[in-house]
């Protein structure tokens, strides 16, 4: 057999091996960074060093376990170099006031959000339960916002120890130090993310007509620009946060005075909702009515909400680059190209 051949063989044997933790490798990578472009980025990274040290690879450890080692000091040597990713609620301050002018920060980092379901993110059928069900819940927003207030080492101790399982030795070997130290970096980084994590309620309290229905009037309340039958969907501490934009506000009825002040609509039909998922929770992207009578990508909502069946949370990302945000998570540049939808809006 040629050299050549043997070499395709060998690549062939290292994707056959690989490929299936492909997405689970990109959302560990994603945990780690807070950015969905570093991520890829980085799962690329990954697979280049794995790939070229498939050879030695003596198996004691399963493939799953390596590629998330190799992964982990890729992150980790990436992060030496790079800002932690906030969302304007993460920055410190008290909430703002929803009258002021909108001040954007081009220079800050942000947090990005990450596109698939919880089943995309989740690892295949032989992985520990334990694991599937980390693996789901860890890649929802407020956690990996939550993530952004650890040093590097107690982000990936955490991150290996409580949604990997892993054992203590095995994120020693991993990471290079004691298991005294790693489990010193866990105390350090569970106390931290206690004060760190969002106070948001469950989205798994509410069952699946109660998750339409409210969806649905979420829809309506935006599509018909009624203010007040949006207000009435938050809880009373609500957050709504849209990076760039630095403010952040908390309570329903401040909410609905930040969107009478600032948004572009006017009337009923200048906003129409496309559903997509972000972080494994509901999102949609809004499109706005320009000038031209042209329904345009304007910004992408991630939802959270509690088992009431109020809003809770919304995060409204914008970006200078929105078209290519929302190809990412499948919506088209404007609503007249997507198909038609289960419940149809009066406006698509």
């Amino acid at each position: 057999m040629s050299t050549t051949t043997t070499g395709r063989a060998s690549d062939a044997a290292f994707l056959e091996a690989t490929d299936p933790f492909r997405r689970e490798i990109l959302a560990h990578c994603y945990r780690m960074m807070g950015s969905h472009h570093d991520a890829e980025d980085l799962m690329q990274e990954t697979y280049l060093r794995a790939w070229r040290g498939y050879a030695k690879f003596d198996r004691r450890a399963s493939v799953r376990t390596w590629l998330h080692k190799i992964a982990t000091n890729t992150c980790l040597t990436a992060l030496q170099s790079r800002q932690r990713r906030p969302l304007p609620s993460g920055l410190g301050g008290d909430a703002f006031d929803p009258t002021d002018d909108l001040l954007q920060d081009h220079e800050v980092p942000w947090l990005e959000p990450f596109s698939g379901t919880v089943d995309e993110v989740s690892p295949g059928d032989d992985a520990d339960p334990a694991y599937v069900v980390g693996a789901r819940e860890s890649i929802r927003l407020a956690f990996i916002a939550a993530l952004q207030h650890l040093p590097e080492r107690q982000r990936a101790v955490l991150i290996l120890r409580d949604v990997l399982q892993w054992k203590a030795a095995e994120v020693a070997d991993t990471i290079g130090v004691t298991t005294a130290t790693v489990n010193s970096l866990l105390q350090r980084a569970r106390e931290q993310l206690k004060h760190a994590a969002p106070r948001e309620g469950s989205q798994e309290e509410l069952d699946d007509a109660a998750k339409r229905e409210l969806l649905a009037r979420y829809v309506s309340a935006f599509e018909r620009y009624d203010v007040d039958a949006i207000v009435e969907l938050f809880t009373d501490k609500a957050i709504w946060e849209m990076p760039p934009f630095t403010g952040w506000y908390r309570g329903a009825e401040s909410i609905g005075t930040l969107i009478r002040h600032n948004c572009p609509a006017e009337k009923e039909g200048d906003q129409i909702m496309l559903p997509t998922v972000a972080n494994g929770q509901p999102a949609f992207g809004l499109y706005m009515r320009e000038p031209d009578g042209i329904h345009r990508a304007f910004q992408l909502q991630v939802l959270d909400f509690d088992d009431a069946g109020r809003v809770a949370h919304v995060v409204a990302f914008f970006s200078n680059t929105i078209d290519d945000v929302f190809a990412r998570f499948g919506l088209p540049p404007t609503p007249y190209d997507a198909p038609p939808r289960t419940t149809p809006s009066a406006y698509h």
